[in-house]
């Protein structure tokens, strides 16, 4: 369970839409109350068909996606949201287990914005979200 993880978020950012992807359900409810306990609102889907669902209805300020997900992994679903006019825009971060370099390099050439490893360390991924929303 989180208990008050708050870090003041940047007033600008106040009440942004995050949407989590991410195939394990523990992951989703960590990063949304860590993300709602700092301000932010939160839509999580357990996997990129739900996740696609989500986005022809509204549009995020930001995306946290995991790499590893059945049926249609993080790389392929990064690889739709970049492709798609209307997503394109919408900075995405990766929340992964994957450490190895090729994993990291390859998710920054086909679009993300940064890249997070887990175990999932609080101040990195409310600072990395941050940082995504103001640039």
């Amino acid at each position: 369970m989180v208990r008050h993880f708050v870090i003041v978020p940047n007033k600008h950012i106040h009440m942004s839409t995050v949407l989590i992807v991410d195939d394990s359900h523990a992951s989703l409810k960590l990063l949304s109350e860590i993300l709602e306990n700092n301000g932010y609102k939160t839509i999580t889907a357990d996997h990129a068909r739900k996740a696609f669902e989500a986005l022809d209805n509204i549009l995020p300020d930001i995306i946290l996606l995991d790499l590893m997900m059945p049926e249609i992994t993080g790389y392929q679903a990064l690889k739709t949201i970049i492709a798609n006019d209307r997503t394109s825009d919408i900075p995405v971060i990766i929340i992964s287990a994957r450490t190895e370099r090729m994993d990291i390099q390859k998710a920054f050439d086909l679009g993300a914005v940064d890249y997070i490893t887990k175990p999932i360390v609080i101040k990195e991924v409310l600072e990395k979200v941050e940082g995504a929303l103001v640039e």
